[in-house]
C-alpha cells in the first residue's frame, strides 16, 4: 500500500478507474514515484459506483479490455458479449493484482483542492483527510461521468422511504420483491434499470420527460470456442478500432444514402437491428449524423420497430422522440426495454404532459396526483465531462480557477491541456478524443501520448510545459468547426453540456465536449504533435545541469520509444 506519510511524488495520478489503472501501470513500468489517489473506497471508477440492475458495457466486451498485455489478453475469458458490472469490476481488479498496481494506490482520498506553485513548478494539493502533497505533475484520470446530478425537485429530503441516484445504487442487495418502484428519467442508465427490474417489482412507475431513441443490444454469452476464436484474432479486433471513427468494431456502411434504393436502406437496416451493440448506430450511413432528411428517413424506420414492440399505441408513441432523430444523442442500448410497458404492473407517466410538482414523504406528487412508493430511483444523468474538474478548486498561474476558465465552456490543446494550468494532463479530458469513442480504446491513445510527453520532459530536464494561449485556440476553433456539420450540435445531449439540472448548461449554451473527426484523425493530429518536438507547447526548467542529467540518464533511452 502506499505511504500515507509520505508528501511528494513525480506525479499524482487522481482516479483509479480504467485510466488511472493503465496509467499507473506505465508510470511503474518506467520506475517514477507516483501515486493513484481516489475518493472511492478501491478501485474501478465507473465500475466500482455503478451497482445498479442492468449495468452493463454497450462495447463489446473484447473490444473494452486493456490491449496492452498479450498474456493478459490470453487469460482473460470475457462470459458475455456485453459484460455485466460485477464481471467488469472483477476484470479491473484482476488486471491491477496481476501488474501488482494496488501498492500505489489510495482510497478514499478525495482531492478537494489544487494549487500551482509558480515558484517551485509543483502542484500542492489538499486532501479531504487533512494531508498536504505535492506533485510536479497531475493526471486527471477522472473519468467522464462520474459526477451524478439529482434533479432540482422540490422536498427532495422529505421521502421516507429508500431514494438513491442509479451512481450511489447501495453495495448492499436492495430488496425489490413486492416494493411499489419509481424510476425518473429514461436516458442509458434508466433503461438499464427499467428492463431490468420490471418482473422484480410488484409495481413499476416510470417518470419520463424525454424519450430517448433505443435499439437492441442483443447480448449473448461467449463460449469457450468464441473466446478462443477472439484470442487468435485480437491484433485484427485492435487493427478495426483504431481505424474506425469510434474506437469500436463496427465501420459506417461507405455507400452513399442517396445511390441505393429504398427497399436496399430498409434491407440493411432489418440486418443491424438484430446485430449485436452499436451496428445499427455506427454501421449505418454517414449521412444519418449529417443530413436531416436522411436522419428523419431512418429515424421513421425505427419508430417503427418500437410501435410494433410496444401493444398500446398510445404509449408507443410516447416513446418516440420528437425532439431529436436516431443517433444525434449518444444512444442507449437496451434488452426488451419496450416490452417492459406492456407488462400490467409498469406504468408511464410523460411529466411532460403532467409535470414533477415536488416529492413527499410517501412519494411524487404530480400536477395530476399523488403516486406512494417504496423506493425512488434517480436515473438523472451527470455532470458530463468538465463535472469532475468543476468538483475541485483547481487553481492554476496566478490564481486563475479552471473553473472560472471553463465557465462558458472549455477550451484545451489536443483535449489534454490547459493554457494556465502547467503540467496538468488529462488523457480524457474534454475535446479530447476519448469523449467520443469507445472509452478504453481512447484511454490507451491518451495516455500513451500524455507518458510520451512526460518522458520527453524528463529526457529534457524540464520541469514544466504548458500549451500556448494559441494553440488552445487552435485547437478549441477546430473541434467547434466540425460540430458544425454534425447533428448532434443541437441536441439536449452531455455531448453538447445539456443539463437542465445545472446552471448555465441550459440548451443552447452549447458546450463543445467532443472531438468529432474520429479516431484516426485525433490520433493523427496529436502524434503530428509529438513527433514535431511539441510545437505549441512550451518548456520550462527550474533543474539545474548537475539535477538534470540523472534524470536525463535515467529516461533518455525511454525518450525515443
Amino acid at each position: 500500500m502506499s505511504d500515507k506519510n509520505k508528501t511528494h511524488y513525480e506525479v499524482i495520478v487522481i482516479g483509479a478507474g480504467v485510466a488511472g489503472i493503465y496509467q499507473i501501470k506505465l508510470l511503474a513500468d518506467l520506475g517514477v514515484d507516483a501515486t493513484v489517489l481516489d475518493a472511492a473506497g478501491d478501485l474501478g471508477g465507473t465500475w466500482y459506483w455503478n451497482r445498479y440492475p442492468g449495468a452493463r458495457f454497450d462495447s463489446e466486451s473484447y473490444t473494452y479490455g486493456f490491449s496492452f498485455s498479450k498474456e493478459l489478453l490470453n487469460e482473460w475469458h470475457w462470459k458475455e458479449r456485453f459484460s455485466g458490472q460485477p464481471e467488469n469490476l472483477k476484470y479491473l481488479n484482476y488486471v491491477t493484482d496481476k501488474f501488482d498496481l494496488r501498492k500505489y494506490m489510495q482510497f478514499n482520498c478525495k482531492v478537494e483542492s489544487m494549487t500551482w506553485d509558480d515558484a517551485s513548478d509543483n502542484w500542492r494539493l489538499k486532501v479531504a483527510d487533512g494531508r498536504e502533497l505535492t506533485a510536479r505533475f497531475v493526471v486527471m484520470a477522472v473519468g467522464l461521468l462520474s459526477i451524478p446530478t439529482l434533479p432540482r425537485y422540490k422536498g427532495l429530503e422529505k421521502f421516507k422511504g429508500k431514494s438513491f441516484h442509479t451512481f450511489h445504487w447501495p453495495h448492499e442487495p436492495v430488496d425489490l420483491a413486492g416494493k411499489k418502484v419509481a424510476v425518473v428519467g429514461t436516458g442509458a442508465t434508466g433503461i438499464q434499470v427499467i428492463a431490468d427490474i420490471a418482473d422484480k417489482v410488484a409495481d413499476l412507475t416510470v417518470f419520463q420527460r424525454r424519450p430517448n431513441w433505443s435499439a437492441p443490444l442483443n447480448n449473448g454469452p461467449i463460449s469457450d470456442a468464441e473466446m478462443a476464436d477472439i484470442r487468435a484474432r485480437y491484433d485484427e479486433i485492435f487493427a478495426t478500432c483504431s481505424r474506425t471513427p469510434g474506437g469500436f468494431e463496427h465501420e459506417p456502411d461507405r455507400r452513399g444514402f442517396y445511390e441505393i434504393s429504398r427497399e436496399e436502406r430498409v434491407a440493411l437496416w432489418d440486418r443491424l437491428y438484430d446485430m449485436p451493440g452499436f451496428a445499427i448506430w455506427l454501421r449505418n450511413f454517414r449521412e444519418i449524423f449529417t443530413d436531416e432528411k436522411a436522419n428523419a428517413e431512418f429515424s421513421e424506420y425505427i419508430a417503427d420497430r418500437i410501435r410494433k414492440r410496444v401493444k398500446d399505441p398510445v404509449v408507443a408513441e410516447k416513446l418516440i422522440p420528437r425532439d431529436h432523430g436516431f443517433g444525434v444523442q449518444r444512444v442507449p442500448m437496451e434488452t426488451r426495454y419496450f416490452e417492459v410497458y406492456n407488462r400490467d404492473n409498469a406504468h408511464l407517466v410523460d411529466i411532460s404532459e403532467t409535470p414533477i410538482v415536488e416529492i413527499t414523504e410517501t412519494g411524487i406528487r404530480t400536477s395530476e396526483r399523488d403516486y406512494d412508493f417504496d423506493i425512488i430511483v434517480y436515473a438523472t444523468g451527470f455532470d458530463a465531462i468538465t463535472g469532475a474538474y468543476d468538483n475541485i478548486d483547481i487553481r492554476g498561474v496566478d490564481g486563475l480557477k479552471l473553473r472560472d476558465k471553463w465557465a462558458d465552456g472549455p477550451s484545451t490543446f489536443l483535449g489534454v491541456f490547459a493554457h494556465g494550468f502547467p503540467n496538468f494532463l488529462m488523457p480524457s479530458g474534454p475535446q479530447s478524443g476519448s469523449a467520443s469513442t469507445n472509452y478504453p480504446r481512447g484511454i490507451e491513445i491518451g495516455v500513451g501520448w500524455c507518458t510520451r510527453l512526460l518522458k520527453y520532459m524528463w529526457a529534457h530536464g524540464y520541469t514544466r510545459a504548458e500549451p500556448t494561449i494559441e494553440a488552445e485556440h487552435r485547437w478549441t476553433e477546430h473541434v467547434k468547426k466540425m460540430y458544425s456539420t454534425m447533428l448532434m450540435r443541437k441536441a439536449k445531449s452531455w455531448f453538447t453540456g445539456y443539463n437542465s439540472n445545472i446552471d448555465g448548461h441550459e440548451h443552447g449554451k452549447t458546450r463543445y465536449f467532443v472531438y468529432n473527426g474520429g479516431t484516426p484523425k485525433y490520433v493523427s493530429q496529436i502524434k503530428d504533435v509529438a513527433d514535431s518536438d511539441y510545437k505549441g507547447i512550451v518548456f520550462g526548467s527550474r533543474l539545474s545541469d548537475r539535477e538534470r542529467g540523472p534524470e536525463g540518464a535515467r529516461f533518455g533511452e525511454d525518450a525515443a520509444d
